[in-house]
Parts: structure tokens; C-alpha cells; sequence
């Protein structure tokens, strides 16, 4: 083939490569989601999702919201500011639900007992307690913070034999300040969630009294899945953007995945929980179960732990449990 010949047939192969190219269509933007975060281990999911890509190839952008509280995190949802939460405790989704009805589901819930650890009593190193039983004395006690959290650590104290005002008192505090207010002699213990109780613990601020207290003393079951918290999504995002919504619970599935069987993930917790790097390998996850997978088991156990928030005055009325999941 002579030059001139071949400088033709390239010359006319780049214009139609050109004119294909010109006729394809536009590539799309990445559907953007806001998604809340509250300080506790059960974010894990998210951080393996996001670092690994898993949103990103489903063309999803999505935006981490950092949330103090849970009954902030409900103002959120209700208001637009965010489409749904990777951590947010039932009762409060609950109750938001007995009062205005379709405004969020949970597509995956938090299993919680003293293996599976999460909630928790701890005081400050060189306390004398033992048990729960030893909150006596005007013991000065924290909880996580929101009705459910509160409400729960009373039940348990109550349960036990303790009287509020006598035995011991509790205030709420931010769980990103438990540490520094242990360290401080603020307080003499309290109520505390994952990963705060692994690196308070670590650091030789505080010790454990005892882990997954909800099972074990108010369902009754120390091995029952007390489903206090789970990932949610605002039923008018799942409603008008169905595709964005089933995209998010896939990659938030694999994260899960991911979470449970390889244990190098709990490295993400460093920077997104600020988890110390010697302490990240050993936080304790909860159970983790998509709404698809719940077990019978698990359907009456997140209904025992539904009815408990009506006895405790944080739901407002009884809900059926498995109306407020959703599977994708």
C-alpha cells in the first residue's frame, strides 16, 4: 500500500471513529445521596463502601453527614437535609413512624448482645463497681444521647434494682466526649456505645462493667439480637428516585459483607471514627442483617425490642416490625 494511500484510509477511519464517538450518549453524572453518619461502630459499612469504591461503580456520589444525636438525625430525614442514615436507632425511626407514618424504612438492622457488642456500662479505671449492682452510692453516670439511648440504660438500672436519684444519676453526653469527661472525673461511668468503649477502655481511661445489657436484662435472652439500631432511608428518596435508592442498598450490602468476613476493614475505622490504629483491630461489630435476610427469630426479637420502646415511653404506640423494613 503505497503512503498516500494509507494516510487516505486512516484520515477516513479517525472521522468515522470521530462521528461514533459524537453519536454516543453523554456520560452520566453521578447521582448524588446525603448520607448521615452517627459515631458508632455499626457505620462500618459505609467506610468500606466508600473506600473501596462499591458506591462509586454503582454511579453513586455519596455525601457523609456527620450526626451528633439520632433524634437529630429523624429531624434530618424529615426535613430533605439528608436521604437516609447508616446508623440510626430504632426507636426513634419507630416513633417517627407512629407519628407520621411513611417516612422512613430500614433496610438493614444491628443484631446487639455481649457478643456482638455495642451498648455498654463502663466507669473510670480503678472504680470499685463490679457489676451493675455496685451503681449505688450517687454514683454520677453518662448515656449516649436521645430518649431510646437514655431511656434504655434507665430500664436496665431499674431492672436491676437501682433507684435514680438514690442509687445513681445520668445525663446524656455526646459520645465522641465520653473518653474526655471518664478522664476528667466528670462523671464516675455510664452508658456507652462502640467504638468510645474500645478506645476508652484501650487507653486505660475506663474499664467494662458489662456489654449487650439489652438482651440480656430487658428481653431476657442474653443471646437474643436486641435490634436497637440499622440503616435507613427516607421513604420519599426510596419513592422518587427507586433506581438511586436500590443502587445504595446494593453497595451498602456488599459493605456489610465485607464488615463481617475480613476483618482488615475494621482499618477504615481510623479515620472515619477517629479509632486509634492499635485499638481499630479489635472493635467489636454488631450483627448485621439486611432486611431480606431476616431470620423468624430475628423478626420476633426486633419485635420484643419494639414493644419494650412503647413500655418505655419512647414509641409512641405499638408498630409491626416488619412493616417498618424494607427489602431491596
Amino acid at each position: 500500500m503505497q503512503r498516500a494511500d494509507f494516510l487516505a484510509l486512516a484520515t477516513k477511519g479517525l472521522a468515522a471513529l470521530a462521528l461514533s464517538t459524537a453519536l454516543l450518549p453523554a456520560a452520566h453524572a453521578a447521582d448524588k445521596v446525603r448520607i448521615g453518619v452517627f459515631p458508632s461502630s455499626a457505620a462500618l459499612p459505609f467506610y468500606i463502601a466508600q473506600n473501596r469504591g462499591y458506591f462509586k461503580e454503582l454511579g453513586l456520589e455519596v455525601e457523609e453527614v456527620p450526626m451528633t444525636s439520632h433524634p437529630l438525625t429523624v429531624q434530618a430525614i424529615v426535613a430533605g437535609n439528608i436521604d437516609g442514615a447508616v446508623n440510626l436507632v430504632t426507636l426513634e425511626g419507630a416513633n417517627m413512624e407512629a407519628r407520621r407514618p411513611k417516612t422512613l424504612k430500614y433496610l438493614s438492622l444491628n443484631g446487639q448482645n455481649a457478643e456482638h457488642m455495642i451498648e455498654q456500662f463502663v466507669v473510670k479505671a480503678g472504680h470499685k463497681a463490679q457489676s451493675l449492682k455496685d451503681f449505688k452510692g450517687g454514683i454520677k453516670l453518662f448515656s449516649a444521647p436521645g430518649p431510646a439511648n437514655i431511656g434504655a440504660a434507665r430500664a436496665v438500672l431499674k431492672k436491676v434494682g437501682l433507684t435514680e436519684g438514690t442509687d445513681f444519676t445520668i445525663q446524656e453526653q455526646p459520645v465522641n466526649m465520653h473518653a474526655s469527661v471518664l478522664q476528667a472525673g466528670t462523671f464516675d461511668g455510664g452508658y456507652t456505645l462502640e467504638p468510645a468503649a474500645t478506645i476508652l477502655v484501650g487507653q486505660k481511661i475506663g474499664k467494662r462493667v458489662e456489654a449487650g445489657v439489652i438482651a440480656t436484662h430487658l428481653l431476657g435472652n442474653k443471646k437474643a439480637s436486641a435490634f436497637a439500631a440499622g440503616a435507613v432511608l427516607a421513604d420519599k428518596f426510596s419513592t422518587e428516585r427507586p433506581d438511586v435508592a436500590k443502587r445504595f442498598a446494593e453497595a451498602w450490602a456488599r459493605g456489610v459483607k465485607e464488615a463481617q468476613r475480613d476483618s482488615s476493614t475494621r482499618g477504615y475505622l481510623i479515620a472515619g471514627m477517629k479509632v486509634p490504629p492499635e485499638l481499630a483491630a479489635v472493635v467489636p461489630l454488631p450483627r448485621i442483617v439486611m432486611a431480606k435476610d431476616l431470620s423468624a427469630a430475628d423478626v420476633t426479637d426486633f419485635q420484643k425490642f419494639l414493644d419494650l420502646g412503647v413500655e418505655l415511653g419512647v414509641v409512641k404506640e405499638k408498630l409491626d416490625g416488619r412493616a417498618l423494613v424494607r427489602a431491596f
